[in-house]
């Protein structure tokens, strides 16, 4: 957690941040905590160098035993298995998965998302995938994917859950906590609110 970088980003970003909506102290900290949460404010692209027990912890759904030993420690391998044929990424054998793994502020993650993001932007991050690795681009996709999402309908009513839900798992869900990290970032965002004037 880093709220004093976080806070520094309210100041550095305040006139895009306002043209994007985030423009009460809720929809701040809401924001800001699940930057944190998912990057840390690090324009970082998603690790994919898992070992074989871990590709069963956290992969389990695509890997047998047999398999994890297969493709342990390969990331592009392990991105193109994991993320094939989903979120508008090719197969296995298109590497999409690994191409359009989560990067950014906010994790994007897609060949959906990083066509959509480029249309409404006008700059390719299709073919340029790591530009998100900037800190402005990486806002950009943030605050776009926020809005596209309308995740300041869940700020609003005080749904921490469903805004954790939407930037984790894509979806608002009916089971109560089950975004990854859900603890911390409930925690997270009172700590904004409480540091947010």
């Amino acid at each position: 957690m880093n709220i004093e970088y976080g806070l520094s980003l309210l100041v550095k970003y305040k006139t895009l941040l306002e043209k994007n909506n985030i423009n009460t102290k809720q929809r701040k900290a809401n924001f800001l905590a699940q930057l944190d949460y998912e990057s840390g404010f690090k324009p970082i692209a998603e690790n994919m160098n898992y070992s074989a027990n871990r590709l069963l912890q956290v992969f389990k759904k695509y890997f047998t035993a047999t398999l994890a030993k297969q493709y342990a420690n390969k990331p592009v391998a392990i991105g193109s298995r994991v993320y094939a044929n989903r979120m508008g990424n090719g197969d296995e054998k298109s590497q999409d998965g690994y191409k359009y793994r989560g990067r950014g502020f906010i994790q994007l993650s897609g060949k959906n998302n990083y066509s959509a993001l480029s249309k409404a932007k006008g700059i390719d991050y299709v073919t340029n995938p790591d530009l998100l690795l900037t800190e402005a681009d990486s806002m950009i996709a943030a605050l776009w994917f926020w809005n596209v999402n309308n995740i300041n309908k869940y700020v609003d009513i005080g749904d921490t859950d469903g805004v954790s839900d939407l930037i984790n798992i894509g979806r608002k869900t009916t089971a109560y906590g089950d975004a990854h990290g859900y603890v911390s970032r409930k925690a997270t965002t009172e700590k904004y609110l409480k540091s947010i004037v």
